[in-house]
């Protein structure tokens, strides 16, 4: 249905309607000048007593004011085309004078309405036409010529405006299209903006997290040993002198990939863990690498196993400070990698705790997990620590070029 001309909606008519319109109705009208001088001809001058008497004035006078009322009507076919067509295809049956604004309110029926309401008028016309033809014979052409002829000219009408109704649904349809690609295109640009500023708050987790916390960790040490040698107070100093300096240089990172118009966060590989445990270690109690795994990590899955790791020494140093942690990664090609984090209890009961966590740090892994294929599990273990296992695929070098290979997980 054309909105244009929907009920209850206020139409205006533009520059373009106004022209239409008009040649719509000189049209009419000129197709009635047309009828009227061809009823004065041969058609009209069928003798009695086969047709009868000539048509009186008056009637004849009558016929032409309702042909003129019917041309005119046409200013409104757009507002009410099915209730005007059906008016004029009843007239068309009685005068021929109509036949013109019969046609244009067939084609304005056709092209602001359904298929199967414009088709529905023009059934209704067909006989029309046939009433018509039976009403006014022309001596010189057969009935069914007549008849056939007047039917085209009504079918024509109507494929016409069927033709125009498509059109203007295709334009609309790939109008509609356009907006919703459009439409589709931002959400997928603020889908991605949104990605990007979560790994971003991940890594600036993941990276500063751990460096603060080593300098929560001797801050409190200091506090809570305030009779420490001056050898152990220089030490942890230049342990939270360098922290410092290395959450700077991280935040620099960070801030720097920001501004700049395409970059990347400079991610950690597995390669990488020797030193991360190297500066864990002996800062709050002992850490021990332990690597039994053999062959070329994938990058993605050394990175995600490397934030593992970093989180859960984090963590060890929040809650459970001074405690001897073991940190295990074992696998290989086809059989996944696994890695294990475990630490005892505090070295002290009294041992101040570092900083209050959340649980954003282990939400946010298990996130980072997920999207590796991988399995997060943690809880507290029997000796009173705590245990943090990942296990994250590792297929075969063939798989990743491509070639099938095993891509199930480790044996149970």
């Amino acid at each position: 249905m054309d909105t244009s001309t929907a009920p209850g909606r206020r139409w205006r008519r533009g520059a373009r309607d106004w022209v239409v319109d008009l040649a719509m109705f000189l049209l009419a009208v000129g197709f009635g000048l047309m009828e009227a001088m061809d009823l004065s001809g041969p058609r009209h001058a069928v003798q009695a007593p086969e047709t009868g008497p000539e048509l009186p004035v008056w009637l004849s006078a009558t016929e032409q004011l309702v042909a003129l009322a019917g041309c005119t009507a046409l200013w409104w076919r757009r507002r009410w085309p099915v209730e005007l067509a059906v008016v004029l295809v009843v007239l068309s049956a009685l005068s021929s004078l109509v036949a013109g604004a019969m046609l244009i309110a067939l084609f304005s029926v056709a092209v602001h309405r359904p298929p199967k309401v414009s088709l529905t008028v023009f059934a209704l016309s067909v006989p029309a036409a046939y009433v018509n033809v039976l009403i006014w014979p022309d001596p010189v052409v057969s009935m069914l010529v007549f008849l056939i002829m007047g039917v085209t000219l009504q079918a024509a009408a109507t494929c016409w405006g069927l033709t125009v109704h498509h059109r203007r649904r295709l334009v609309e349809s790939l109008r509609d299209r356009a907006v919703h690609a459009e439409t589709e295109a931002r959400l997928r640009a603020e889908r991605a903006q949104h990605q990007v500023r979560e790994s971003i708050a991940r890594e600036i987790h993941d990276v500063l997290g751990h460096r603060l916390s080593m300098l929560s960790v001797h801050a409190g040490a200091l506090e809570y040993r305030p009779d420490a040698s001056p050898e152990e107070i220089a030490r942890s100093a230049g342990v939270i002198r360098e922290s410092a300096h290395q959450a700077l240089q991280d935040l620099r990172e960070v801030i720097g990939v920001l501004r700049a118009p395409v970059g990347e966060l400079p991610q950690p590989t597995i390669a990488d863990l020797p030193q991360l445990v190297a500066e864990v270690d002996d800062v709050a109690g002992r850490v021990e690498l332990v690597r039994e795994y053999t062959g070329t990590v994938p990058e993605r899955v050394g990175r995600t196993a490397y934030r593992a790791v970093q989180e859960a020494l984090t963590n060890v140093r929040k809650h459970a400070p001074g405690a001897d942690t073991r940190v295990r990664v074992a696998g290989g090609p086809g059989e996944g990698l696994t890695l294990e984090v475990r630490n005892g209890p505090a070295a002290s009961p009294d041992t101040p705790v570092a900083v209050t966590g959340t649980g954003q740090g282990l939400v946010g892994l298990a996130e980072r997990v997920s999207l590796a294929s991988g399995r997060l599990e943690h809880g507290p273990t029997g000796a009173g620590g705590w245990c943090l296992s990942v296990w994250l695929p590792w297929p075969h070098e063939r798989d990743a070029s491509g070639s099938p290979g095993d891509r199930r997980g480790p044996r149970r």
